[in-house]
């Protein structure tokens, strides 16, 4: 599960998001010495984090798993969500558009068991 964010300038969106982090205006998001965010409310920290990778016209973000931890659908839908929200909130004039798949891409790296 992916989440794609058109921009003209994929560097420049990514760069915006973390100085924001940085700068304590998005405070439920973090990102690690690899550049991999994760969310940090209690519940959902460490069950999962989101890789970032530039392409000409697009962010990607894809879903990495916790390789101790099997991966529910919330895990992925909430992460995929919340960071959508977020983005939304601290950087909507730097993209047009945002979506995610509804099942992994080839570059998701996950561990599922069913959310039932």
């Amino acid at each position: 599960m992916a989440i794609n964010f058109e921009t003209g300038n994929p560097p420049a969106l990514l760069k915006a998001f973390k100085k924001a982090i940085d700068e304590g205006h998005v405070v439920t998001w973090a990102y690690d010495k690899d550049g991999d965010f994760y969310h940090t409310p209690d519940q959902w920290r460490g069950r999962g984090w989101l890789r970032p990778t530039l392409y000409t016209g697009q962010l990607t973000m894809n879903f990495v798993k916790n390789n101790t931890l099997r991966t529910s659908s919330a895990d992925y839908a909430v992460l995929h969500g919340r960071f959508i929200e977020s983005m939304l909130t601290h950087c909507d004039k730097l993209f047009s558009n945002a979506s995610a798949t509804a099942l992994p891409s080839n570059a998701d790296s996950i561990n599922t068991t069913s959310a039932a």
